[in-house]
């Protein structure tokens, strides 16, 4: 409608009988368009204040929260880089007290390992320190046996040879002077 009366303006200053010849073929009347005028504004501050006011008011907030997402996006992007520096140091100080634990293990391992066999060495030690005990008995007790038997035969044989029967006495005399000799061997 701007456009029709600035034609209409340029029409009065170049001819003074153009304007109403317009404004009566378009049927304009000057009451009119002032009431036009006015419902216009009143229903551009209707629309300001129930449309534009509050679609603005919308799009502030919206914006606000998504500033708000995007600081809230930003603290959880630098909490979760901050944890998961703590998880790998968590992690490393995992890894460095179980290399402590499984070496102390293997300390402890080795250390009752080395008990053992010192146990087992003195055990065995002892066990045949018996044994050659044990052997060393046995084989005086087999010794005396032997030296006894020995002089025992020897007073048979020497009976035989002699046809006589020796007194208790005298067989102890020969078998300790057997006995004796058999030592001296």
């Amino acid at each position: 409608m701007l456009p029709l009366f600035l034609a209409a303006a340029e029409a009065h200053v170049a001819e003074p009988g153009l304007v109403a010849e317009l404004v009566e073929k378009f049927g304009l009347d000057p009451k009119y368009i002032l009431i036009q005028t006015f419902s216009f504004l009143i229903v551009l501050g209707i629309l300001y204040r129930f449309a534009i006011k509050p679609t603005i008011a919308a799009m502030e907030e919206r914006a606000e929260k998504v500033g708000a997402g995007l600081k809230y996006a930003e603290e959880m992007q630098a909490k979760l880089a901050a944890a998961q520096q703590e998880s790998a140091a968590i992690v490393k100080k995992s890894q460095v007290e179980a290399s402590r634990i499984v070496d102390e293990a293997r300390r402890t391992a080795k250390d009752y390992l080395d008990k053992q066999t010192q146990e087992a060495a003195a055990k065995a030690s002892e066990t045949i320190a018996k044994a050659q005990q044990a052997i060393e008995l046995e084989h005086r007790k087999m010794l005396a046996d032997a030296r006894t038997e020995i002089a025992r035969l020897v007073v048979i044989t020497t009976e035989r040879v002699l046809a006589q029967k020796l007194s208790d006495s005298d067989r102890a005399a020969y078998n300790a002077s057997a006995t004796r000799e058999l030592t001296n061997v």
